[in-house]
C-alpha cells in the first residue's frame, strides 16, 4: 500500500559535470543542462501527482552536484544526521543543507564522521523493529554508522561495497516499501551478502544490468516505485513482485553519477 512521503529535491540549475569523483563520470561528455532540468522537472511532477509533498532546496553557483539532494543528510524521526562529503568539491553542499533543516525547525546534528547523508543510509520502519541500513567503502566510513546509531537512536547494520561503479548504498539497494528491499549482492561483500540474505530472505534480487542501468537508484512509496526509464528489467521485477513501476528519464542526471533516489531525500518526521 503507498504511504504519503515528504521529499527534498534541489533543482539542476547549475547542474554539470566539472571534475570525476565517481566511475560515470566523464568531463569530456557535454552535459545538456536544459534537458537535465525538464527531466528533473518531471521527476517532480511526477512525486506530486502520486500525492507527495516536495520541498525544494535552492541551489548554488558553484555546487553543481547539488541537485543530488539525497546525499545532504539523513533523517528519521524527525532528526537529521548531516552529511560531511569525502570529496572537498562537495563539502560546501552541507551547509546548504544545514540551512535549509534549521529554517524548518528540523533538528539537524552537525556530524564529525564522514558520510554522505542517504546516499549511504537508509531507514525500514518496520524491518526487525526499525533498522537503519548503512553503506560503507567508498564515500561513507564505517565510523559513521556508529555516529548515525548515537544520533538517532535506531540500530545501524553496516554493509560494506566493493564495486566502486556503485560507491552509494543506494546504487546497489533500495527499500520497496518499510520492511522489503531490492539489492543487487555483486555491489557487496560476500559477509555483507550473506547478512542482507538473513535478514532480508524475500528481497528483489536484482543483476548487474538492473544496477548499471541505475534501477535500484529508486523511489517508492510502497506501492508506486519511480524509477530510471532505462531499468526495464529492474521495472519488470518489481512489477513480478506485486509494485507498480513508474518511469522517469533521467539520462542527463546520469553523466553525474546518479538516478532517481539521489536527487531525492526523504523527509521523516
Amino acid at each position: 500500500m503507498p504511504r504519503k512521503r515528504t521529499y527534498l529535491l534541489c533543482p539542476p540549475e547549475y547542474f554539470a559535470v566539472e571534475y570525476v569523483i565517481n566511475p560515470w563520470m566523464d568531463t569530456a561528455t557535454p552535459v545538456d543542462r536544459e534537458l537535465a532540468v525538464k527531466q528533473w522537472h518531471r521527476l517532480r511532477e511526477t512525486l506530486l501527482d502520486l500525492g507527495h509533498t516536495v520541498h525544494e532546496l535552492t541551489p548554488e553557483p558553484g555546487l553543481p552536484d547539488m541537485v543530488y539532494a539525497a546525499n545532504g543528510a539523513f533523517t528519521v524521526d524527525g532528526t537529521s544526521y548531516g552529511a560531511r562529503f569525502r570529496h572537498r568539491q562537495r563539502a560546501a553542499e552541507s551547509d546548504a543543507h544545514r540551512a535549509f533543516y534549521e529554517a524548518y525547525g528540523w533538528p539537524y546534528v552537525a556530524p564529525t564522521e564522514t558520510n554522505e547523508g542517504e546516499g549511504d543510509f537508509t531507514y525500514l520502519p518496520e524491518a526487525h523493529g526499525g533498522l537503519i541500513l548503512a553503506g560503507y567503502g567508498f564515500r561513507t566510513t564505517a565510523a559513521a554508522h556508529t555516529e548515525a546509531q548515537e544520533v538517532l537512536g535506531r540500530p545501524v547494520v553496516s554493509l560494506r561495497l566493493v564495486d566502486p561503479r556503485f560507491y552509494h548504498l543506494d546504487t546497489a539497494l533500495a527499500p520497496l516499501d518499510d520492511r522489503t528491499i531490492a539489492y543487487y549482492p555483486g555491489a557487496f561483500s560476500a559477509a555483507s551478502q550473506r547478512v542482507l540474505a538473513q535478514l532480508f530472505p524475500d528481497a528483489v534480487l536484482a543483476d548487474e544490468a538492473d544496477a548499471v542501468a541505475f534501477g535500484l537508484n529508486l523511489v517508492s512509496d510502497g506501492r508506486h516505485v519511480v524509477l530510471s526509464s532505462e531499468a526495464t528489467g529492474m521495472a519488470a521485477k518489481v512489477k513480478a513482485a506485486g509494485y507498480l513501476p513508474v518511469p522517469v528519464e533521467l539520462s542527463e542526471l546520469k553523466k553525474g553519477g546518479g538516478s532517481v533516489k539521489c536527487c531525492v531525500a526523504e523527509l521523516r518526521a
